[in-house]
């Protein structure tokens, strides 16, 4: 058998990269693959804005400026106030009445200009948390910052995944959004390891530049993003029609289905299991472990990393055919086992097990988000695409912000019933907050595994074969351990 010409070096690596990365080829004729991931770099702000919410800051309130950590866990909850409101901002994109033609153009902007704001107020009001005769103001105006950063990014998130699903052919359009949370990954990968060197070396003045310097660079990434990427079209915008569904009529159609409902109850039952170490894997680092400022942010990037090398795996295991909730509940249990490498890299004095844990834990909900997302996708509607992605969003970072509240208050709470006044036990007293969270966030997965495990037996296409193993039912019992 001749082999096929061999391509030029441009094509080459092309697919070389679409072979590595899952979802690359949603490029198409109408959407290219420049102008596909042009679009990408608002994720990339949102992933910064993560990392400096839900990583850097957390660690310097806890270890630089004495917040306690249940506060601390509370204002990065904070943001995900916005989350429940997903849903509806979909909606509203989708039903946006403009003359200008545009219907997710103006979410993004706005979203964009909020996460700005919030960003550029941020600094300063973390810096007043450091005394006590402005402990009560630095508290109120670091909340509204927090608040105003989640608004901003859920709103351009929403919006932003939703003009994605636009402008993607129907058949590239899962692909084409589960690529931009991809790159979402990759924005905060990046973004923890430069803010990790920069503050390396850590000062109050550090940190008002980085903070700042991310406000000012979220509204060049996004302005570029957004750029003559929607096409104004004013039959789109003239708001609901006579006898059109309200926003109330289409979420019940949605959720009515046990289907629907229960996945949604997988979704936020995974995304708290995984997200409750959200505000506490850096201290940890820092107070357990004695790691660096620059050194725990590094922690995030490792994160970041296995999220996308759980991406990498993801596209091997749909490209052998398995089903996107098969996929989901792999995830799962690499997040249990990684837990696990956490919890005992207290114990042991191991930071790299703690890296370990990590990376593993970005592994694990790598695989979980394709999956689910994936199976999201499979149950959207061209014209409803806002909804369903807002919906997935929504029950997604809702489930993680009560995740993160809880695990800081949990943290907290056993920390105070166990704390010894024995100067060697002391250490030991503090692991054991830590580690009640993660115990707890490893049952939450393992309840995540028995409600996903009843869906993944429903086939929504014939076996091909009865000798493929992927092509059989997969339920809870089947799942490796």
């Amino acid at each position: 058998m001749n082999r096929p010409a061999r391509p030029d070096a441009p094509q080459s690596f092309a697919e070389l990269l679409f072979r590595l990365l899952p979802f690359a080829d949603a490029a198409s004729v109408d959407l290219p693959l420049p102008r596909l991931l042009r679009l990408s770099l608002f994720q990339f702000s949102v992933g910064m804005a993560t990392v400096l919410l839900n990583g850097t800051l957390n660690r310097v309130m806890v270890v630089e400026l004495g917040t306690p950590t249940w506060l601390v866990a509370l204002l990065i909850a904070v943001p995900l106030l916005a989350a429940p409101f997903r849903a509806l901002i979909g909606h509203k994109s989708d039903t946006h009445r403009s003359v200008l033609g545009w219907r997710r153009v103006p979410y993004i902007w706005f979203g964009s200009l909020m996460q700005f704001g919030g960003l550029a107020i941020m600094p300063f009001a973390l810096l007043l948390l450091k005394g006590e005769e402005n402990f009560t103001l630095g508290m109120v105006a670091a909340a509204a910052a927090f608040l105003l950063t989640g608004v901003g990014f859920h709103t351009t998130q929403t919006a932003g995944l939703a003009l994605v699903a636009d402008l993607a052919p129907e058949d590239k359009r899962p692909r084409a959004v589960a690529l931009h949370y991809v790159m979402l990954l990759v924005g905060m990968m990046f973004s923890a390891f430069v803010i990790g060197g920069v503050l390396a070396d850590f000062s109050n003045t550090k940190l008002v530049q980085v903070i700042q310097g991310c406000a000012v660079l979220t509204v060049i990434l996004n302005t570029v993003a957004i750029w003559k990427q929607e096409a104004r079209n004013p039959r789109l915008t003239k708001g609901l029609q006579p006898g059109a569904p309200t926003f109330s009529q289409l979420w019940h159609d949605f959720v009515k289905s046990g289907r629907n409902a229960r996945l949604l109850t997988a979704i936020g039952i995974g995304a708290a299991g995984f997200a409750m170490q959200d505000a506490l894997l850096e201290p940890y680092g820092g107070e357990i472990l004695g790691l660096s400022v620059g050194a725990t942010t590094g922690l995030t990037g490792a994160w970041a990393l296995g999220s996308l090398l759980g991406f990498m795996l993801s596209g091997r295991a749909l490209a052998r055919g398995w089903d996107p909730l098969r996929l989901a509940g792999a995830g799962l249990v690499v997040g249990i086992n990684a837990f696990l490498v956490v919890l005992f890299a207290g114990p042991f004095a191991a930071p790299l097990m703690l890296y370990a844990g990590a990376l593993g834990i970005g592994v694990g909900l790598g695989l979980f988000s394709v999956g689910t997302l994936m199976e999201a996708m499979n149950i959207a509607d061209g014209e409803t695409a806002g909804l369903a992605l807002g919906a997935w969003g929504a029950v997604q970072a809702t489930c993680a912000g009560l995740g993160i509240a809880v695990g800081g208050l949990l943290r907290d709470a056993v920390a105070a019933l166990v704390q010894s006044h024995d100067a060697a036990a002391t250490m030991a007293m503090r692991a054991t907050g830590y580690g009640t969270v993660y115990i707890l966030e490893i049952a939450l997965l393992l309840a995540g595994l028995a409600a996903i495990g009843p869906l993944v037996g429903y086939q929504r296409q014939p076996a091909s074969g009865e000798g493929d193993p992927l092509a059989r039912p997969f339920g809870l019992a089947e799942f490796p351990t």
